[in-house]
């Protein structure tokens, strides 16, 4: 079963210096229906205004994917771990038994545009700990490219739970296939463009939230020739 939510039910926050999309519920946004999928617990997509940020706070018990589209955004943890996540790099933050970290944007003129994605751990109070790793557009190009994994997925960065996220830049014909095994879930964002999931349309910010699906069809839907940008999660 595939539950296509569009981007119109998606929870939006505008600020002086954050525009955020929450489709989860998360901070202010509360609905006891919508807290998790599976491990999947927080989704946001966020677009930081030029010389502002997240300051500094707390995290325990949680896996933190944070995944660049546009811009750069400085981080910094208690773990002594630090750097400049760039568009299409990954950050694995592992909170476990409590961590504090800020990220900023120092750009004075840019905006920098992100997901940040939480999953529960698979055990509890795990040691902080801190990855990052770049992937070139080439590398997402037409396929599914792992980026985060606990399944050992070649190349992707390490997260303490049983999930694999892919993300794919999708042209126009090119048709990926993934085939979840008995008993997952699967969770697909359309960060960008457009695309067909098992034949249904959707468009930049709708979701699927997937279960009980042998196979899954990802297909670029002609347009303006672009590629669409696509996150999919492999979930327990």
């Amino acid at each position: 079963m595939i539950t296509r939510i569009p981007a119109s039910e998606r929870f939006h926050l505008e600020s002086d210096w954050l525009s955020a999309y929450w489709l989860f519920s998360f901070d202010r946004y509360y609905d006891p229906g919508n807290v998790r999928f599976g491990p999947l617990r927080v989704f946001n997509h966020d677009t930081v205004r030029p010389a502002a940020g997240f300051p500094t706070h707390p995290h325990r018990e949680m896996e933190i994917v944070t995944y660049v589209l546009r811009g750069e955004l400085t981080h910094k943890d208690s773990t002594g771990g630090r750097g400049v996540i760039r568009p299409g790099e990954v950050q694995r933050m592992t909170a476990g038994s409590g961590v504090a970290h800020s990220e900023i944007n120092a750009s004075r003129d840019s905006e920098v545009e992100l997901l940040q994605i939480w999953v529960l751990p698979e055990r509890a109070e795990l040691t902080p700990s801190y990855e990052q790793k770049q992937f070139t557009p080439e590398d997402r190009r037409g396929r599914l490219l792992p980026i985060a994994s606990g399944q050992d997925a070649p190349g992707a960065v390490k997260i303490h739970q049983d999930a694999t996220f892919y993300v794919s830049a999708v042209q126009p014909g090119d048709r990926l296939e993934h085939s979840p095994a008995a008993g997952r879930r699967a969770f697909l964002y359309v960060i960008a463009g457009e695309i067909a999931l098992n034949g249904e349309r959707y468009s930049a910010g709708d979701q699927a939230r997937i279960v009980d699906t042998e196979l899954l069809t990802i297909e670029g839907i002609a347009g303006d020739g672009q590629a669409s940008e696509i996150i999919l999660i492999d979930l327990p």
